[in-house]
Formats: structure tokens, sequence, C-alpha cells
């Protein structure tokens, strides 16, 4: 399949082409000419003229959670490859908390061979640490790594074990694998369900302090000094975390972390009026926080921005506050969202954090736009308005608080390869 891309604005500082007003000839999932003008009656024609769209290398999302196998009601495999596809995404690490756990390599190829191989989402399994994510006995890493594999961690669920950690980080030396940690001591916040602080108070909801995420952080790094190997924490929320990985990385440990999306957007006065869709693990933090993790993405100490995409049902939602599962979802509105934070952080940063850095975390080969290079791209529209309405959701769940509103910034499709997927 050939086609020419018209009309389009290349965004990415690795290709000679940025910031330039092109045209981009793909055939057979090559990028083969990228020119002022290109013209080829044989191809089929996408032509974005008289639109300011934009077009960067893949979208890349280092955790999704989509509930398959186990609770495919909530967000499976198919849709939600479609759902990335949509959101701009050519790639995401999938967790491994599903029923069962992706803990052997027959768990790595029934997600591998559960995608679309129509669609350009490429889903990539983490594989579980230990087995069935409870933090007391190691999995077998290697087999899972041959099986396609491409990081390990327990999602959701923090390892809890310093043992389990250590042993972790020298087992997976062996191939250089990188250990994602969800940075949470669960007895601190046991029954908690929002940020400790002002706003708890005032609710009269229990609170989930930051020292909860600052203490296993402080134990990993020191763990992470003592054996080597790579560390990645994941969902940072709390000022005192970006300062300690700021240190770390100062002191030349190989460590990297994430913040999800709504992390930079939101604090913990959202939670205002109990709109359970606010309650996610970690919790909406507050505003210093919320200011100490922008600049930590300014400053290149938090290395790469998620969805953090976790889809509950009605009924997990629709309860008193306290008793509602932790998540929200965070693909479709995930480029408006971060178009909002470009009056902040500067949006060649924000791509950075989508495109370059989760591959380089991840050790996948980077994407950019040059001649000869495989098409892997994401087009989208800065300018173009649209309202996130509940009838016009993707997902199968609608944990999200930003129904209603209007967005500014929208994706009009994807490529990988011969793989093409243009929103309507």
């Amino acid at each position: 399949m050939s086609f020419i891309l018209k009309s389009v604005t290349v965004l990415d500082p690795s290709s000679p082409f940025h910031h330039q007003y092109v045209d981009i000839r793909i055939d057979n999932g090559i990028i083969v000419e990228i020119a002022e003008s290109i013209e080829n009656e044989n191809d089929r024609i996408i032509n974005f003229s008289g639109k300011d769209v934009l077009v960067s290398p893949g979208w890349f999302d280092l955790s999704v959670h989509f509930n398959d196998p186990g609770h495919e009601y909530k967000e499976g495999l198919d849709n939600g490859q479609r759902l990335l596809s949509s959101g701009g995404f050519t790639g995401a690490g999938i967790v491994p908390n599903t029923s069962p756990v992706i803990q052997h390599k027959t768990d790595v190829a029934y997600i591998l061979r559960s995608g679309n191989s129509d669609l350009p989402a490429t889903l990539y399994p983490l594989g579980a640490v230990t087995r069935d994510c409870k933090g007391e006995e190691l999995t077998e890493m290697i087999d899972m790594h041959h099986a396609g594999t491409i990081a390990f961690t327990d999602g959701l669920h923090a390892i809890d074990n310093a043992d389990i950690v250590l042993k972790a980080l020298l087992y997976l030396q062996k191939f250089n694998g990188v250990l994602l940690q969800r940075p949470e001591d669960r007895r601190l916040n046991l029954f908690g369900s929002m940020h400790e602080g002002l706003e708890s108070t005032i609710l009269g909801l229990k609170g989930m302090p930051s020292l909860a995420e600052s203490l296993m952080i402080q134990r990993d790094l020191s763990i992470l000094e003592y054996t080597g190997g790579r560390l990645h924490f994941t969902a940072l929320s709390t000022a005192e975390s970006v300062a300690m990985i700021q240190q770390a990385k100062e002191k030349g440990l190989s460590v990297t972390c994430d913040v999800a999306l709504h992390q930079l957007l939101l604090t913990d006065e959202a939670v205002g009026l109990y709109d359970t869709n606010t309650k996610v693990n970690p919790p909406l933090r507050s505003a210093a926080d919320r200011k100490a993790l922008i600049e930590g993405v300014k400053s290149g100490v938090i290395d790469v921005i998620t969805t953090h995409h976790q889809p509950q049902d009605e009924e997990s939602k629709k309860m008193e506050f306290d008793l509602a599962d932790f998540g929200m979802i965070g693909i479709q509105a995930f480029y408006p969202l971060l178009h909002r934070l470009s009056s902040e952080i500067p949006m060649e940063t924000l791509m950075k954090c989508i495109t370059v850095n989760p591959r380089e975390v991840l050790g996948l080969s980077q994407v950019s736009i040059e001649v000869g290079k495989p098409a892997e791209l994401t087009l989208f529209d800065s300018n173009q308005k649209w309202q996130y309405l509940l009838h016009g959701n993707q997902s199968r769940s609608a944990n999200s608080p930003f129904f209603g509103e209007e967005m500014t910034g929208k994706v009009h499709g994807t490529i990988n390869g011969t793989k093409l997927y243009l929103n309507s």
C-alpha cells in the first residue's frame, strides 16, 4: 500500500524536516519521499490542506490496563487497541494485572496474538515480577523475556518485599532488563482514598500521605545503588519523589520515572464534590506537588508522561467515595489534555515524553521522520475544538472527570508500517 500525506507540518527534532510544511509519501510501510509537493496518481491521497495538521513520531504509552483476560467488560485488548490507535498511540505497554496474571510465556503469547493485525497500535506485554503480583515469589522472567516481554513489573501493585526488589534487579541484569516499580507503602495507605491534607480533613476522608510514596522510593534507590541494574518508577505524584530521583540521577544511578497526565492537571481540590472519577492511586496531590511535577517534566527529571489508563465499570464507581475503586481512563482525551499543559511546558518537551523517552526506557528502536525510515507516525491538530461527551466515549468504561468539557486539539490518525487508522 502506498499513500501520500498532503500538507502536514513535521514535529520531530531528530528530523531534518523539523517544523517544515511538507508532503510525505509512504510506500510499503517506509517513508520514501518528503518534499514540499509530491504527486503520484497511483497513490492514495490523504489531504490535510486547509487544516493545521502536525505529524510526529508515533506516541508510546508506557503502561495501560486493559483487563484482558478476565474482565474484558471494562476494557478488552480488541477495543483497547482501537482506542490507542484512535488516541494517537502506535504502541503501549500492557500491565500484567489481569486474570490470570501475565506471568508465563503462554500469557505473553496471548497478548501478542490477540492484537488486531489491521490496527497501528502495537501491544507490548509487561510481565509480572512475582507470581500473581503478590510480591512473594519471582516469576520465570527470562522465559517471558524470550517470549516477547519488554519489561517487568507488578503493575498496579507495589513490590513491598525489599529482598524481592533486590533479587529482581540482579536477575534482570542478565539481559539488561528494566524493573518498573509502583512506589507505594500500602500499609501507610491502608483504607485511604485521597491525598492526606487540608482537603481530606474538610471532606472527612482518610488520607494517603506523601510519605507512603517517598519511603518506597528512598528504599528502592538504596537497593539500586547496592545492586546496580535499571529501575523505573511509575506514576510519581509528590514533590519529595521528584527531588529524590533528581539526586539519584545526579549520582549516576540508572533510574527513570513517569507521571500520569492527570497528576499534571488536577489537584486534590478536584475531589471537592466527592466525584469518584477523581479517585486514583496515587491520589491527586496538592498544588505544591503539582508544581514540582511540572518542573520535573521541564527539567528532564521526569522522563515519561503516561495515560495511566485504568478503566472501571459503573458499579465500581457509583458508590460512596471511600468504597469506590481507584482509576481513571485517559486515552481518548489524552492529546487535548496534554495540549493544556503547553502553556506551562514546551510542546517539544511534552512530545519527547511520549515519543523518545518511553522507547528509551524500554530499549525499543527510536522513530524518526526521515526518508528510508519505517513509518510510525501520529497525525494531530493543535487548534481543532471538540466536545468530550459521554455518548462519544470510545472506551468500554466511563470513569473520567473530563466528560462534558470542551477540548482543544484532536488526533486525526496513526500510521504504523502499512497499517493506517484515520478518525472520522
